[in-house]
């Protein structure tokens, strides 16, 4: 209980919680514990809620400049299932460009970037939005975007199709 209130958590986190405690302190009961079951349960009663746990991480995630795919890799290590994680993933699908100028604004890149870039640079720079979870497309577009132009979001959008 004092591990549910304490931490934002999905079923598969607890039981992974829950085995772990076992492994360190032991068990005396003649049979295993149902983990699967008791998490279960506490997704019942509203203590785990797998849904509302990958909608705050895909915003907390998508706030911070990260991307779809980013945002999907937390949920699969999260053990968030499809239908629990579909509202999280149309959030950070919704979010990509904006994310993706989030993050070039943290990183200067592009437009934010601070005096001219070298094309060792400009590479480096667009290896690290794709490993932020950005597509290669928008990562591209954004870091070939002039220093200081102020970035106008349906023309973005058009650029990288989406």
């Amino acid at each position: 209980m004092r591990y549910v209130g304490r931490y934002a958590t999905t079923r598969a986190k607890l039981r992974d919680y829950l085995a772990r405690k076992l492994r360190e302190r032991g068990w005396r009961g003649d049979r295993d514990p149902d983990l699967d079951a008791l998490a279960s349960r506490f997704s019942e009663l509203g203590y785990v809620d797998d849904a509302a746990y990958a909608l705050a991480k895909s915003r907390a995630l998508t706030s911070r400049g990260y991307g779809r795919r980013r945002v999907d890799d937390k949920l699969r290590m999260a053990g968030v299932g499809e239908e629990d994680g579909a509202a999280a993933r149309e959030h950070a699908a919704l979010q990509a460009i904006d994310a993706a100028i989030r993050f070039a604004q943290r990183r200067k890149i592009g437009p934010f970037a601070i005096g001219k870039t070298a094309p060792r640079a400009r590479e480096k720079a667009i290896a690290a939005m794709v490993r932020a979870g950005h597509s290669l497309g928008l990562a591209r577009v954004i870091a070939d975007l002039p220093i200081g132009l102020e970035v106008d979001m349906n023309e973005l959008c058009e650029r990288v199709g989406t």
